[in-house]
């Protein structure tokens, strides 16, 4: 008999495209670093300054993505955003000073950044999946790996032969002519739009969802080092002094520092300095990419089974040692592209651990804005990254103390998640 594949896998994909499109094109900013010095004779903290102003766009946008996504529905929401990437790339393409570029990269198209965001396709996940949720993160944060596994090699090698100008409107027309249709045509908001119910439902059973977990109850919550949500006290606690949000907000913010901000941002220009060449930059960063990937969706289901706050505080810590590798390490392309592989192992694989505790500590509220507020978190902690290596590097002529810094900040993280409460906070979700 042939077994029809549920809806929810396709939306999956197509979620998962949306952000290889629109996350690929805004972790490629580094590739552009360069050029963008040499075209508009600029420093390196000048540069960054753009990168800033995107984070900053991008991270504000998303309590509002998540509360417009809980409104007017995942479609619209992620359709739209890749449409506005697509448009004010090409836009950009064509300016010819450093504030159009702000205006154009770090303003326009990052309000679609934050649309096409893990915020919208995380609450698609809540929305249609209630078994296999964690390999469902998983597979939705890999997007952002795949993303910068083919498009910011492909922006290196395109920048080389065509110049900035070209890649810039290659990319804008890949998000706007591709990924918007697609969008578009197979998204939908909820099960029910397609008469089905969330995948795995049925097989879970009422007892499986009754406590709320999302996941299919193959173990007592204390077995696991899971959150109990089935005992949740009733008074209304504020958001903004509930232990548990803030133990994985803080760490959120410390990993956008470390990585989109950071990483992503500095690791080319890092590699231009030391005299790597195109190639050797580009498989360094495919690599830390396909591992990103890789990590990514071996997160997912570890995240199914595990304590979440012991992958995370284990990640978090091993990030740091990558970090100080990678200062004190002899330079070369060996170890250029090992760290690239050790990287990419711990850097996006946070996602799913943190996503799977948000769900299950604050099931039951408004999802869209919890997730919201922790991509606030970390696209803030990505501003700071992006700017204060560039303003650091232009001041010492090295990127070590921002490097080293970053390491210390992730071993604070990483006592953080460890601390992360085992029940959940609150039955009622209150801002002020």
């Amino acid at each position: 008999m042939i077994r029809r594949v549920h809806y929810a896998w396709v939306i999956l994909a197509v979620c998962f495209f949306g952000i290889l499109a629109a996350q690929g094109t805004r972790l490629s900013f580094g590739a552009f670093v360069t050029p963008w010095q040499r075209e508009f004779h600029l420093d390196r903290s000048t540069v960054s300054l753009i990168s800033l102003v995107s984070f900053v766009v991008y991270g504000l946008t998303q309590p509002l993505v998540g509360r417009l996504v809980d409104r007017l529905g995942v479609r619209l929401v992620m359709a739209v955003s890749v449409l506005i990437v697509g448009l004010s790339l090409i836009g950009a393409a064509f300016v010819h000073s450093p504030l159009g570029l702000t205006l154009m990269y770090g303003g326009l198209a990052s309000l679609g950044f934050g649309g096409a965001s893990g915020v919208a396709a995380s609450v698609a996940v809540t929305q249609w999946f209630r078994e296999k949720r964690g390999l469902a993160f998983g597979i939705i944060e890999a997007g952002f790996g795949a993303g910068q596994f083919v498009l910011v090699p492909a922006s290196l090698f395109l920048i080389d032969a065509h110049g900035w100008r070209v890649t810039l409107a290659a990319l804008g027309a890949f998000a706007a002519v591709v990924a918007f249709p697609v969008l578009l045509v197979f998204l939908r908001n909820r099960p029910d739009d397609v008469l089905l119910r969330p995948y795995g439902e049925d097989r879970a059973g009422a007892g499986a969802t009754a406590a709320g977990t999302g996941e299919q109850a193959v173990s007592p919550p204390e077995a696991s080092g899971q959150p109990d949500v089935t005992e949740q006290p009733a008074d209304r606690i504020n958001l903004w002094t509930s232990r548990a949000f803030w133990s994985l907000i803080l760490p959120f913010f410390i990993c956008g520092v470390s990585t989109t901000g950071m990483i992503d941002t500095h690791l080319v220009p890092f590699a231009h300095d030391h005299g790597y060449s195109t190639a050797v930059t580009g498989a360094a960063v495919s690599l830390l990419a396909a591992f990103n990937v890789f990590g990514t969706l071996a997160s997912g289901p570890l995240a199914d089974r595990f304590d979440n706050r012991k992958i995370l505080g284990t990640l978090y810590a091993l990030r740091a040692v990558t970090l100080v590798v990678l200062v004190f390490a002899p330079h070369g392309s060996v170890w250029l592209v090992v760290f690239g592989v050790a990287f990419g192992l711990v850097d996006f694989a946070v996602l799913a651990p943190t996503q799977v505790l948000a769900s299950r500590l604050f099931e039951g509220h408004s999802v869209g804005l919890v997730f919201g507020l922790l991509s606030l978190s970390h696209q803030l902690g990505s501003a700071l990254g992006a700017y204060l290596p560039g303003l650091l590097y232009d001041a010492t002529g090295s990127y070590n103390v921002a490097f080293l810094g970053a390491a210390g900040g992730l071993v604070l993280g990483s006592m953080l998640s460890f601390s992360v409460p085992h029940r959940p906070p609150l039955r009622k979700l209150a801002l002020t």
